[in-house]
């Protein structure tokens, strides 16, 4: 017989670790297949652009193609919110594959360029899908103390994918390519059914033992004892968030005689627009997350990423171009585990802010270098125009963009930064807009590359760039090791401005404001 104090024996923090770790298992095989998915037409597009034998496009074609399944992920993102509160993250998890598998047979078998197309797209709206219960199942099953890592290694799994279908590219035609694809969304829908619901959604749903047998697995597989503290203040959070919005402020604290739970559906989703997301504590965590993934998205990497290719050849790098993209997807696994040990040791504000002035550097030496040594006739999506020297120079700044790029962790924000009440729907409309985003910048590319040149381009990425770091340094706050009532108390408060450094300060002292670094600066 176990005695009491054996129960009690602290768990070691290794268990607790891996439990985790494997609860993001088939999440981690779901972003493998993202990563594929935004990858492929980097895969596809070389092959088929004026092609002489096989399916061929032209150049408006090409960046109509780019850019299709960015444009089609929005859909999928709208679905994504209602799909992830309904169903549950678990079921999410096993639902978001099917339009990837049917998406990878269609590409196999495209038999002229609408269907070729028609795949891509469905690629696009599959991994709209995918963005709301990917970010948030994560954010959910992992505690505080190494959410932050866990968010940011999942992404590494991303760039795993990005690097399989960039090393398919080289080793097999495109066709094949995308059958051997097609076992990720198989094997992930396999493995979701090992991995458990998350405990806040089960106690949303009244399933409170349920709730407590699953944070015990997610805890090093360990008893209720050993979770109790945990688990009360999951019930606290929860007893919160299940009142309803307008009772709560109007200072009744019982939902039972609600009259606001007796609405009908459409009064029901003008309650929740009106009182869960136009409200303080989505709208601003909203405005910071999209700002980010605009400036992330424009970092001149995202944009040329489709022809990414042909691009390296406009660029006159000295290596054959898709040995350097193979080397991209591997750059983007090493800086992206590289990303999760530096959240750990600086947080998650330094690093991006740090990464994104690093970026707006590495966009600048790009287009000087492409000013000064590309000829004005190079267009990166003709053929006939790349020239012929080849330098070493280009592919060391294009690099170190790619490195400092990945150190971007926009997704890792996403995770935990909306309240419990909108985090699916907010969550699924942040992911839309940010493929809208990205849908702009793939195709805006062509257009801008047509008209100021690769130099020009870049000089205007890396002054957007610019402009995004001093917007994050004053309105992003330090999320790391918080929990996610204390993330979403930041947004409830009136604090808007969360630089506290050597910059404000010197600014506070020049200004005779009082320099105590114990009181960050306010400003209302």
């Amino acid at each position: 017989m176990t005695q009491k104090g054996d129960e009690m024996k602290p768990l070691s923090r290794s268990r607790v670790v891996l439990s985790q770790v494997f609860a993001c298992l088939a999440l981690d095989f779901l972003l493998a297949g993202l990563g594929m998915s935004i990858s492929f037409v980097t895969v596809v597009l070389p092959e088929v652009l004026d092609a002489k034998e096989g399916l061929s496009i032209n150049k408006e074609q090409a960046s109509w193609f780019g850019s299709m399944a960015f444009l089609c992920q929005p859909i999928g993102s709208i679905f994504s919110g209602p799909l992830l509160d309904y169903f549950g993250r678990r079921k999410a998890l096993f639902l978001v594959n099917i339009p990837h598998v049917i998406a990878w047979l269609l590409m196999y078998y495209a038999w002229n360029v609408p269907s070729l197309f028609i795949g891509n797209a469905l690629l696009g709206i599959g991994i709209g899908i995918m963005e709301a219960p990917s970010v948030t199942y994560v954010g959910e099953v992992t505690d505080p103390s190494i959410r932050g890592f866990l968010t940011t290694l999942t992404n590494s799994f991303t760039s795993a994918g990005i690097f399989v279908a960039y090393l398919l590219g080289t080793v097999l035609p495109w066709r094949q390519a995308a059958l051997v694809s097609l076992s990720v969304p198989l094997a992930t829908m396999a493995l979701v059914l090992l991995v458990p619901e998350t405990p806040i959604w089960l106690l949303s749903k009244g399933r409170q033992k349920e709730a407590l047998r699953s944070l015990c697995r997610l805890r090093g597989w360990t008893k209720p004892e050993h979770v109790k503290e945990e688990f009360e203040q999951l019930l606290q959070y929860h007893d919160v968030i299940k009142q309803c919005v307008i009772c709560a402020k109007e200072g009744r604290s019982e939902t039972d005689h609600c009259k606001h739970s007796n609405y009908n559906i459409i009064k029901r989703i003008v309650f929740k627009i009106k009182h869960i997301l136009l409200v303080k504590e989505t709208l601003r965590p909203f405005a910071l997350v999209m700002a980010y993934f605009f400036f992330h998205n424009l970092s001149g990497l995202n944009p040329v990423r489709p022809n990414m290719v042909n691009f390296c050849k406009a660029l006159g790098m000295k290596y054959d171009s898709k040995t350097i993209v193979v080397v991209v997807g591997a750059v983007f696994i090493v800086m992206n585990i590289t990303a999760a040990i530096m959240v750990k040791m600086m947080g998650k504000r330094k690093l991006i802010i740090g990464s994104l002035l690093a970026t707006a550097f590495c966009s600048l030496g790009i287009s000087v270098y492409a000013s000064s040594k590309i000829p004005a006739s190079v267009f990166s999506y003709e053929a006939d125009t790349f020239p012929e020297a080849k330098e070493t120079l280009p592919i060391i700044l294009f690099m170190a963009l790619v490195c400092f790029t990945s150190l971007g962790i926009p997704w890792a924000l996403l995770t935990e930064v909306f309240p419990f009440r909108s985090r699916g729907t907010a969550t699924g409309l942040a992911a839309a807009l940010n493929y809208f985003i990205v849908f702009l910048a793939t195709k805006t590319n062509y257009n801008l590359e047509a008209t100021f040149h690769i130099s020009g381009t870049f000089a205007i990425y890396s002054a957007l760039i610019f402009i995004g770091t001093v917007y994050m340094y004053f309105f992003l706050p330090e999320t790391e090791k918080k929990t996610l009532a204390q993330i979403e108390d930041y947004y409830k408060g009136n604090r808007k401005i969360f630089a506290d450094d050597f910059l404000i300060n010197a600014f506070r002292k020049e200004k005779g404001v009082n320099l105590d670094a114990n009181k960050p600066m306010l400003v209302s």
